[in-house]
């Protein structure tokens, strides 16, 4: 089984693009597996592009809030962790 690390949480949630803004407190990378995990989410993804005041950053360091594109919707105060 993969271990997990908290990343974060989802501090807003963008419905007609599907982007979720997550408040980091571990840093984040495109292409990294992430869980979100709340009261009625549960889902794994990749990280396809990370976005920081609308631009595309390759990575997110700790205490950041960047955008990611997200496959399913997400609430408010989801937990995010890092999947290794």
């Amino acid at each position: 089984m993969a271990e997990e690390q908290l990343l974060g949480k989802v501090t807003h949630y963008y419905g007609k693009p599907g982007v979720a803004i997550i408040k980091q407190d571990a840093a984040l990378k495109a292409g990294q597996t992430v869980h979100f995990k709340g009261a009625s989410d549960d889902f794994t993804q990749e990280v396809s592009e990370l976005q920081f005041e609308h631009q595309s950053i390759p990575e997110a360091k700790a205490g950041q809030e960047v955008g990611v594109k997200v496959s399913q919707k997400v609430h408010e105060h989801d937990q995010v962790f890092l999947v290794s």
